[in-house]
């Protein structure tokens, strides 16, 4: 069973003021998909306290990690600098589907900043702060990940092959 940890960036999560609404969606989502949710966090929208979190997941060779908020152009918006001081290779096209899937929702898609890639035997991935836009990310891009994890995982051989 592959696993996932969920990452919430808000401020007003972290402090209480709000509910948290897509964190727990992205939770139902990957349980009814069968991952072993490893960890759910909320925590503040700073740079350090997220990317710590990150490195925490990596460390406990987490398979998946979707995140939730701070992806946009607030100035305490830091999911995508946390992702890339993580990282070692980007993966552009999960990112770039997301923000296409949206575009066609509402046109502010493109002020999405968000990132996707690798780290080691992890994949993360930043996911919009809409409960809404989670689970019609998580729709669109959820079966080429699987496959992606299967290929990054060592559990799938010889892709190409299956192509005609």
């Amino acid at each position: 069973m592959k696993t996932v940890a969920v990452l919430v960036a808000s401020d007003s999560c972290f402090n209480g003021e709000r509910e948290d609404k897509s964190g727990k969606a992205i939770v139902e989502i990957m349980k009814a998909a069968n991952y072993k949710i490893e960890s759910y966090d909320v925590v503040s929208d700073d740079l350090t306290a997220i990317s710590a979190k990150l490195n925490e997941y990596v460390n406990r060779e987490i398979n998946l990690v979707l995140t939730t908020g701070g992806t946009g152009f607030s100035p305490r918006d830091n999911m995508p600098e946390a992702t890339k001081a993580v990282i070692d290779r980007e993966a552009p096209g999960i990112a770039e589907a997301i923000r296409f899937l949206s575009f066609a929702i509402t046109k502010k898609a493109m002020l999405s900043r968000a990132v996707s890639g690798i780290k080691d035997k992890t994949l993360i991935i930043n996911l919009p702060g809409s409960e809404k836009a989670v689970r019609e990310s998580i729709d669109v891009i959820l079966s080429p990940v699987e496959h992606g994890l299967d290929i990054l995982l060592g559990l799938a051989h010889n892709c190409g092959e299956n192509v005609k």
